[in-house]
């Protein structure tokens, strides 16, 4: 006999992919996604049916929540206990369910994403309308399966006399599967349901005369009418949801911003918190102070506005930057036949529908047995009391209880249920009060039988059986609604205008990368010369502006960054500003090298740029406007060690650039030979350089005016600009400098100016500086190497030069 080998051969992906299909078999069918039918999943439908069971329902007193949770672990649902709970919690949030279904004493949680109390501490019972759900359970109306250990039987859905799936909704992620499905009007949903029963072809938009759209327990209002008509007919579609916010005029002409409803599980304590946000990083001016006045009365968000603030631009940029309004996305997916299915409402109802007929069909063969059952026996008490004596001779003659069943079976005709029912009746049954109720009892009995008769043989007699009770739901249980539907989704447009009060400030930069902007109060009372900033560091920009600009600031590795001024902090001019860092993700050595303010992004105007080796591109400065400004956006691309070492901006597109290396050399040509090219382009051959040369300028230069250089040797030489003559892009250029074979001279600097312009000049060293104006070095032609305005030996080798324009 051979051996039995346990191991198996199979391949991975075989074992992982149908462990995976099962895995996902069970989240989808088991619990995430509910069911079409009753709008459970499966550990919603447990908790109310173990509360069903143990008798935890409106009429009688509230539980221990733990005792519930307990028993649904114990019996139904072997999982963690705040799983449980927190199911249990929500069925009974009135903010997140329609109509709950669970009562709940205690803390159950809060708008404000509040937990609820610890299950020790709460109590709960069963809605009065979750008896609506779980009627007639006890007549076979729906199939029961064995619970997780074959102890307890439990229903695979409930009878559900209403459309619960669409008037609670439903949210839930599964693999593979997502729902979202909002909450709706139990009426409305009822008279849609009646209407496809009345009248089968009805369409989506004679659904939708019925159905206004979702109706949120927390009110609001909703906008896209067509978007309404999307999701109801495909599944899917997106709404707008909108607080509900008026304007309340206080003291002093001010104007309060109310807001009294927000969206369906929108978290109110997280939207006041943005909101204050808002107000305080000064994104839009006017707000004063945002309060949440919620009480027992309802809910109440306060913004307090200025007296001259505009109120309308306010509200609309709360819409649009916080949860005041968000977009619901309908995902009907539901599990029908035991498959998730995308559903139209159609379908929904539809599938709806077909599980009342089965609910009735079944309990009407169930109260049809039962009836038969006992009209068997009302018929042979009412033959037995017709020959009464003749009975009592026959039961007094027998032995036992057994041979008197016997006799009776035998003598008269009784069946053995009759004979039971006889041999079992009380003496006090044979008045005529008695006979008279079995009499009463059996055309009552005979009624029941037809009508039941009817229901199963007649599936009119079926449908109306079930719109009398959906009426009678209705009836009880409707109320008014309470979401506002609105057809036209409104476009949200805020000019900065609106947002911002214009305020003239005066913005800085420095080289080390410390920005701030400063009140015309502080700077005037100041020295311009006394811009607050660390030993060592320099003015990149410094210029007059206001609250409606933006500051565009460069770096070296070829990025930049878009800076709404208003968003600035207002720092004294005496202070140090804010570093970059603080506000953008710098990348390790990366620094600015130029910044400008534009308040419009002209077509007119271009930004040009020029790498370390020799590329310059072209680009429109409307190309540089961007809606997302949390990041540096790039705006040359860079190859290598290769890094930005210019930015011009040109007004005309004809201007002359100029270009110089360390080495002393240079080209000038004119900006038409640069093609304009988007942000992400790395541009053109600028420049000829060598592999052991670099640019150390690059940019667009006036028609008249001088370029000053400054040596590694301490010499600094003014040169006319019409000394350059006009060559073409991509050349190696001409010489500037002297060429000296044994220590030759090696550009660290370069800056222009204009006709009638100065500058200072500041050398730098190791561990000197020495600073001069640029027009009392005398004026030089090309091949010679300037002044030496410092000693080379005492001085030190010059790394490096800062030109400030006088």
């Amino acid at each position: 006999m051979a051996e039995h080998n346990p191991l198996q051969q199979l391949k991975l992906e075989d074992v992982i992919g149908d462990r995976f299909g099962r895995y996902s078999k069970y989240v989808i069918q088991d619990r995430a996604i509910p069911d079409v039918r009753d709008g459970l999943k499966p550990v919603q439908r447990r908790i109310l049916y173990a509360m069903y069971k143990e008798g935890n329902t409106f009429d009688k007193n509230y539980r221990k929540s733990a005792k519930t949770v307990g028993n649904v672990i114990g019996n139904y649902h072997p999982h963690g206990e705040s799983s449980i709970y927190d199911a249990m919690v929500r069925l009974g949030q009135d903010w997140k369910m329609r109509e709950e279904l669970i009562l709940i004493h205690g803390n159950k949680g809060s708008v404000d994403g509040d937990p609820a109390a610890a299950m020790r501490y709460t109590e709960a019972k069963l809605a009065e309308i979750s008896n609506e759900l779980l009627r007639d359970l006890n007549k076979n109306t729906v199939p029961f399966i064995d619970n997780f250990d074959d102890t307890e039987k439990e229903p695979s859905v409930l009878p559900a006399k209403y459309p619960n799936l669409l008037v609670n909704g439903a949210t839930g992620i599964s693999a593979g599967y997502a729902t979202d499905i909002p909450p709706h009007n139990l009426g409305e949903v009822i008279d849609a349901t009646l209407k496809v029963i009345d009248k089968p072809s009805v369409t989506i938009d004679e659904l939708m005369e019925i159905v206004k759209g979702p109706d949120f327990p927390t009110g609001a209002i909703i906008q896209g009418k067509n978007e309404l008509k999307k999701a109801y007919t495909t599944g899917r579609g997106r709404i707008v949801v909108r607080s509900l916010v008026t304007k309340e005029e206080t003291r002093g002409n001010k104007v309060n911003i109310v807001a009294t409803e927000i969206p369906y599980e929108v978290n109110k304590a997280n939207m006041v918190k943005k909101m204050d946000e808002i107000r305080a990083d000064r994104q839009v001016d006017g707000i004063i102070e945002v309060r949440d006045e919620t009480d027992r009365e309802g809910m109440r968000v306060v913004i307090e506005a200025r007296k001259d603030a505009n109120i309308d631009a306010i509200i609309n940029y709360l819409y649009k930057k916080t949860d005041l309004q968000v977009t619901y996305n309908f995902n009907m997916v539901a599990i029908s036949d035991r498959a998730p299915k995308l559903m139209s409402l159609k379908d929904i109802l539809e599938a709806y529908i077909k599980h009342q007929q089965e609910v009735i069909t079944n309990r009407s063969k169930f109260e049809l047995e039962h009836a038969k059952k006992r009209m068997h026996i009302i018929e042979g008490l009412i033959k037995a009391l017709s020959i009464l004596d003749e009975v009592i001779r026959t039961i007094r003659e027998s032995d036992n209880k057994r041979n008197a069943k016997e006799n009776l079976i035998e003598q008269f005709s009784f069946t053995e249920q009759q004979a039971e029912a006889i041999v079992m009746l009380q003496l006090y049954r044979l008045t005529n009060t008695d006979i008279q109720e079995l009499e009463t009892e059996q055309s009552e009995l005979d009624f029941q039988i037809n009508q039941l008769t009817e229901i199963l043989n007649d599936d009119k007699k079926l449908k109306s059986v079930i719109k009398t009770e959906l009426r009678d739901i209705k009836k009880k249980y409707a109320s008014e609604r309470l979401t506002t539907v609105e057809d036209e989704i409104q476009t949200i447009e805020i000019s900065k205008e609106q947002l911002i009060a214009k305020e003239e400030t005066v913005v800085s930069l420095t080289k080390e990368g410390y920005v701030k902007r400063t009140s015309l109060r502080s700077y005037n009372a100041s020295n311009p010369d006394e811009l607050g900033m660390r030993d060592g560091d320099k003015t990149l920009f410094s210029s007059m502006s206001h609250t409606l600009e933006q500051l565009l600031v460069f770096t070296n590795l070829g990025n930049y960054m878009i800076i709404p001024v208003h968003g600035l902090q207002d720092i004294r001019w005496k202070d140090m500003g804010q570093h970059l860092s603080s506000r953008f993700n710098l990348k390790p050595g990366e620094e600015p090298i130029f910044a400008t303010t534009v308040e419009k992004y002209d077509d007119s105007l271009s930004i040009v740029m020029a790498s370390k080796n020799g590329q310059v591109k072209q680009t429109a400065l409307s190309e540089f406007e961007a809606t997302r400004i949390s990041r540096p956006i790039m705006n040359m691309k860079l190859k290598n060690d290769d890094q930005v070492i210019g930015i011009s901006i040109s007004n005309t597109g004809s201007e002359s650039l100029l270009f110089v290396t360390q080495k002393g050399l240079t080209l000038k040509y004119n900006l038409n030979e640069v093609s304009a090219t988007g942000l992400k382009s790395q541009g053109v051959k600028a420049m000829n350089v060598k592999a052991d040369d670099a640019l150390i300028f690059g940019g667009l230069i006036p028609e008249e005016g001088n370029l000053v250089t400054v040596s590694n040797r301490g010499a600094v030489k003014r040169t006319s600009l019409d000394t350059f003559d006009t060559g073409a892009r991509a050349q190696v250029g001409s010489m500037l400098y002297k060429d000296i074979k044994s220590k030759p001279h090696r550009i660290v600097a370069a800056s222009v100016t204009a006709a009638g312009q100065d500058q200072t000049v500041e050398l730098i060293s190791e561990s000197n500086t020495h600073t001069l104006r640029a027009n009392e070095v005398r004026l030089s032609g090309k091949y010679s190497n300037g002044s030496f305005v410092v000693e080379e030996e005492s001085f030190g080798v010059v790394t490096d030069a800062y030109f400030n324009l006088i």
